[in-house]
């Protein structure tokens, strides 16, 4: 990650936004139906992969940040996370995949606060059921089932709508802090 970073600095100057985007899941339930526990390095992977990947790229951005000149009030760059509505509500095999994101839900505030004296701001956009290439390689009468479960605009969010999201934290200062749901108030059934 410090070698990607100091690559794109090189190619294209310093870089003042983190995207945070990349993520997996598993879907494991504790007790499977041949009555043994769920392999404990599934769990491991996606914690390491969604939780500590975030921070390490953000430990590493921050630093590399932190040293540039501020622009205007002082503001130095923006870091935008990935969680998800499964950080709130997550379904049965979730487990891994909530608690990485929930971690990520977690960590927004505290590190927004301490990265403060140096001008970073941090945001975390928790998206609820897009279409994305996974989805939109699922059967149409599934895509239409899941997009039936969201209350308003009952269909699948658009990446272009993530990324309007995303762009508008990067441009609003006073953002900072926050996790934000953009799902159409959907809220995940247990199953």
């Amino acid at each position: 990650m410090a070698q990607a970073i100091e690559s794109a600095a090189a190619a294209h100057g310093p870089a003042r936004i983190l995207m945070q985007i990349a993520g997996i899941g598993s879907a494991k339930r504790v007790v499977g139906k041949d009555g043994n526990a769920a392999p404990l390095e599934d769990f491991a992977k996606v914690i390491n992969v969604n939780l500590i990947g975030t921070y390490n790229a953000a430990r590493l951005f921050a630093a590399a940040c932190a040293k540039l000149d501020p622009m205007e009030a002082g503001a130095r760059g923006v870091m935008v996370f990935t969680a998800s509505v499964a950080a709130f509500d997550g379904q049965v095999g979730q487990q891994a995949y909530s608690a990485s994101k929930a971690g990520v839900v977690g960590m927004t505030l505290p590190m927004a606060r301490d990265l403060a004296q140096h001008g970073i701001r941090v945001c975390t956009i928790a998206p609820g059921l897009f279409k994305t290439p996974l989805l939109a390689s699922l059967p149409e009468p599934v895509q239409q089932s899941l997009a039936a479960s969201i209350p308003f605009p009952a269909r699948l969010g658009k990446p272009e709508e993530f990324a309007e999201l995303a762009v508008h934290i990067v441009h609003n200062n006073h953002l900072n802090g926050e996790v934000i749901r953009l799902d159409g108030a959907l809220r995940m059934a247990p199953r």
